[in-house]
């Protein structure tokens, strides 16, 4: 028979919570056996001086756990298979107690990108000054986006993204980039579109071409498709088109990664003839080209080439670009165009992964667009980053003339120098850290290793002119 202590009334812990408690205690100790029947609610409330929903809470969380049955019209009884009885038989059966192995598809690092905020100086190549960018006239955009914003904007609706953003983009696409594209899939930030591009083309068998210094997140995402990745050489003007033929002829390469405007990481503008001869091996073998215009509207020393999407009668162009440069990185914002068919692929791949964006976020930035802020801001940062640019070039030109041995050429747009400071710096990121320097130096951007690492990054567009300068001090005094 089972009795219980009397409910304590000067605690926290509710009175279902200490009654289930005591009845699963008398089943551990014995007291209760499993197949015994359990007092009515009517019994139970009288003994613990309780009412009988309390009684019945218990009952139902006690099921829930699997120490009780419940049957209809007979009442409660103790489970004849306690969950405790079969966890301890699974653990006598196994071998080992430990953890399994899980034995992942493919091995994939995590990056810490918060180290790069606790630095005295940051020379990362891809950082916007935040400082700069108007939150309050943003808020304002996305205040009015709350007020008026639609059931249907915040359901699951479009996966491609909010309407009034796909039509500010191609608008701006059209008239910014010349670049005509009847629709637009909005992504979380261009690495998303990335990965979804690898989902969607790579098979077994099947690789990717990229330069032999490119783009390190989109090598990952292309080999966890499980990609193929072929280097391709590099000369001053960008990928070598002699390079990229032996491969093509040799190789089943279904995907060629370019990023033409500013390569990444060189900085390198691709000439117009370079990129037709590109365009043309690409057509003769069926290769799609993904052009990553990662940094499109910061150019300066004259207007922008027009993307290599912009002329694509054959349609094999996947063009890809992101607001983390504009704006700022946590706005995960990144869209990518492309053919009716591709688009329509990469869209249906994407409401597997997460359906959509935050809707809120592209309704406020369509608004922003609309209301003609996100191009007076273009024009601010431009400006700021030209001045920074000049800047740099002036400092590093400087150090040459004190007897540093360097190499660079003036980029003509995007927010960094690639610097050949001719010795082995394949120790200097120890020197960086204790410095509290962040820099990225050529081994970061290599695929497979060479015999000597020369070059580094260095960004200009995220700190303060007289940070860069210091910055720069503290660089070549470790040199």
């Amino acid at each position: 028979m089972f009795s219980g202590r009397p409910l304590d009334s000067n605690t926290q812990q509710a009175k279902y919570v200490q009654l289930a408690s005591q009845i699963r205690e008398a089943i551990q100790a014995g007291q209760l056996k499993p197949g015994d029947e359990l007092p009515s609610a009517r019994q139970l409330g009288l003994l613990f001086e309780v009412n009988r929903h309390t009684v019945m809470t218990a009952m139902q969380n006690l099921v829930a756990e699997g120490w009780l049955l419940s049957r209809v019209r007979k009442g409660y009884q103790v489970n004849t298979q306690l969950p405790i009885v079969d966890s301890v038989g699974t653990l006598q059966k196994t071998d080992e107690t430990g953890p399994i192995n899980p034995q992942f598809a493919y091995t994939v690092e995590h990056e810490d990108l918060t180290l790069p905020t606790k630095y005295k100086y940051n020379f990362a190549g891809g950082l916007p000054d935040v400082a700069f960018f108007p939150f309050d006239e943003f808020r304002r955009s996305m205040n009015r986006v709350c007020r008026n914003a639609s059931a249907a904007s915040l359901h699951y609706q479009s996966v491609a993204g909010e309407l009034s953003l796909r039509t500010q983009l191609q608008h701006y696409l059209r008239t910014a980039r010349g670049l005509t594209c009847d629709d637009i899939l909005v992504c979380n930030g261009s690495q998303e579109a990335l990965f979804l591009i690898g989902q969607a083309f790579i098979q077994a068998g099947l690789g990717v071409a990229m330069e032999a210094l490119g783009y390190p997140p989109a090598r990952k995402a292309f080999q966890a498709a499980g990609a193929q990745i072929y280097d391709l050489e590099q000369d001053k003007h960008g990928l070598c088109v002699d390079s990229l033929a032996r491969c093509l002829s040799k190789n089943s390469v279904k995907l060629l990664y370019l990023t033409p405007l500013h390569q990444y990481p060189t900085t390198v503008t691709m000439p117009v003839s370079r990129r037709m001869e590109i365009y043309r091996l690409c057509v003769q073998h069926g290769v799609f080209i993904i052009e990553d215009d990662y940094d499109h509207e910061f150019h300066y020393s004259c207007p922008p080439l027009q993307p290599m999407a912009a002329n694509d009668p054959a349609q094999i162009v996947i063009y890809l670009a992101t607001f983390s440069k504009i704006m700022f990185a946590g706005a995960r914002m990144g869209y990518v165009t492309g053919s009716e068919a591709v688009l329509k692929h990469l869209i249906a791949l994407k409401q597997i992964v997460n359906h959509k964006n935050d809707a809120l976020m592209q309704l406020a930035v369509a608004d922003w667009m609309a209301a003609g802020n996100f191009e007076r801001h273009l024009r601010r940062m431009t400006k700021l980053y030209r001045q920074r640019c000049d800047v740099m070039d002036r400092l590093l030109q400087s150090y040459q003339k004190q007897g540093f041995d360097i190499e660079y050429i003036k980029p003509q747009g995007g927010m960094a120098y690639w610097v050949d400071l001719k010795q082995d710096v394949s120790q200097l990121p120890k020197k960086l850290l204790q410095a509290g320097i962040n820099a990225h130096l050529e081994q970061s951007f290599c695929h497979s290793p060479r015999a000597c690492y020369t070059h580094i990054r260095l960004g200009f567009a995220g700190q303060a002119e007289q940070d860069i300068e210091n910055g720069l001090d503290a660089l070549f005094s470790l040199l």
